[in-house]
Parts: C-alpha cells; sequence; structure tokens
C-alpha cells in the first residue's frame, strides 16, 4: 500500500520559513517524479514544484526562488524548503507521486500524479 505522508507545516509570521517533508512507503520511490501542490480555501489546487526520478530536475511555480524542492532516494524523503513566507502562502501542501515518463511536458499537472499524501496545513500570518 502506498503512504506518502507529509509533515511539517504550522503557523508561522510573514518572513518565515518552512521545511515541509513527504515521507513515501509502499513503493519504489527513486522511480517515481515527485510533486508538491497547494490548495488554499476556496481554491483549485495548484503546482508548487516537481521533482524528477533520481532528482534530475526540478520545476517551480514561483519565480522568486522562494522555494527549493529535492528529495533523498535513500530514506524515501521529499523535501520542500519555503521562505521568505507571505500569507498568500497559506494552504494546505500536499506531496504527489508520477510515472517518470512525461514528467517533463506534465509536471504542473494534477493528473499526472497517481498517488496523493493527505497534506499538512501552512498557515503563515501578517
Amino acid at each position: 500500500q502506498v503512504q506518502l505522508v507529509e509533515s511539517g507545516g504550522g503557523l508561522v509570521q510573514a518572513g518565515d520559513s518552512l521545511r515541509l517533508t513527504c515521507t513515501a512507503s509502499g513503493l519504489k520511490f527513486r522511480d517515481y517524479s515527485m510533486g508538491w501542490f497547494r490548495q488554499a480555501p476556496g481554491k483549485e489546487r495548484e503546482f508548487v514544484a516537481g521533482v524528477s526520478w533520481a532528482g534530475l530536475r526540478t520545476y517551480y511555480a514561483d519565480g522568486k526562488g522562494r522555494f527549493l524542492a529535492f528529495r533523498d532516494d535513500v530514506d524515501n524523503i521529499l523535501h520542500l524548503q519555503s521562505n521568505i513566507l507571505t500569507p498568500e502562502d497559506t494552504a494546505i501542501y500536499y506531496c504527489a507521486a508520477g510515472p517518470r515518463s512525461r514528467f517533463d511536458s506534465q509536471y504542473a499537472s494534477k493528473e499526472f500524479y497517481t498517488f496523493w499524501g493527505q497534506g499538512t496545513q501552512v498557515t503563515v500570518s501578517s
């Protein structure tokens, strides 16, 4: 049984940083593309970052370099380092696992990913 478990969320102030983690089990982690998404109240789930298998390529939605996603294929963990957080970053953050193929063309699509975690809440106060 595949499980993706996010952790590291919480309540922080604007300008703070957080490290989110996603611990995977029940799958050959290194063979999967991984993604981070988030969903704010009343909004659609949106792409945050995607990491290809073996960490060969990483893509981000934020063009300001505030997020850093990377993977540890030994411990089966996906990380998201989030810096200079703003209230607009308040959301539930989800990790997801998808196939190796087609990652470069579909990394930002929710439909590309097969498995999802339950999410971790991030709240940023002003």
